[in-house]
């Protein structure tokens, strides 16, 4: 997590630099392209922010209250950034129809120099960030935050490049709508991710059904029933299920405890199980553990 935070208070420096930047620059050149992206850069600033904050949260140990810790604070923050997005897409959207009733001619050289310089920055940042994205759903909400900000850029690079050569003021305008464009289509994604974890929605690559095929499969196992499966925050994913046993020795049950255990770490990454034995042979009202009715077998796999 220390490897995680460092790139996004780098980010959100340099973010906030190219939104100044751009804010000048698109005053200066009278250009809503780079005015519209400054806006864009400046809610991605204050998004940034939020993940730094929340990856710093995602530190503290759980308490009596808090069992499983702070983790989650990653995917609320995940949200409010997909939200802040949606908000500066309607402000663009707005502000785009707005001059294309009233046009006016920017100055595409500046459009042209602020965009590159923007360009540069975000690339550089998108290479830090993807090296320690992983699966973590907040650094990728920031990876898509400073990929949006690169491709704005771009457009508005282009942009100020036909402005120059075409003197269109319609291209400005234009412009402003494909940045909004990028916006929506890219946080619909991360905005969906966090409300599955919110809704403890099993993960896609630990689908129950093969999960659940996976556990029947082991050695020892004769079913399973009641199998949850969702996920904490960034990369903790969590089991409970009831495994069927035949009738075996506790000591037995402990190596198919330790193997359902392995089993699910390797193929699904899954690292905190619980698993309430059951005996095959007992009848329902007395199916807890094995030759010993009445005890429970289950642990933490930690």
């Amino acid at each position: 997590m220390h490897g995680e935070r460092a790139p996004l208070r780098t980010a959100l420096v340099l973010t906030a630099l190219i939104a100044v930047l751009e804010l000048i620059g698109g005053l200066y050149a009278h250009s809503l392209a780079l005015i519209a992206d400054s806006a864009h850069v400046f809610m991605d600033v204050l998004a940034l922010g939020i993940a730094v904050y929340a990856g710093a949260q995602a530190l503290r140990p759980a308490n009596v209250r808090q069992s499983f810790g702070f983790a989650r604070m990653e995917i609320l923050a995940a949200l409010l950034n997909g939200g802040l997005l949606f908000a500066v897409t309607a402000f663009i959207v707005v502000e785009a129809v707005r001059r294309f009733a009233s046009p006016e001619l920017p100055r595409g050289g500046i459009m042209l120099a602020v965009a590159l310089v923007g360009i540069v920055i975000n690339v550089g940042l998108g290479v830090a960030l993807s090296r320690t994205a992983g699966d973590n759903l907040n650094v990728r909400a920031a990876l898509l935050h400073v990929a949006s900000d690169a491709v704005g850029a771009l457009a508005v690079a282009l942009a100020g490049v036909l402005v120059l050569t075409t003197h269109l003021a319609w291209i400005d305008p234009l412009a402003s709508l494909f940045v909004a464009a990028i916006i929506l289509f890219g946080v619909l994604r991360i905005v969906r991710e966090a409300a599955d974890v919110l809704l403890e929605s099993a993960p896609e690559h630990a689908a129950i059904p093969k999960v659940g095929d996976t556990l029947r499969a082991l050695d020892g196992v004769a079913g399973v029933h009641d199998l949850h499966v969702w996920t904490i925050g960034a990369g903790t994913h969590v089991l409970s299920a009831h495994v069927l046993l035949p009738d075996k020795k506790i000591s037995e049950a402990s190596a198919i405890l330790r193997t359902i255990e392995t089993s699910l770490r390797d193929d699904f990454g899954i690292t905190h199980v619980t698993i309430q034995f059951e005996c095959e042979s007992c009848d329902d009202a007395d199916r807890i553990v094995c030759t010993q009715v009445g005890s429970v077998a289950g642990r933490h796999a930690r």
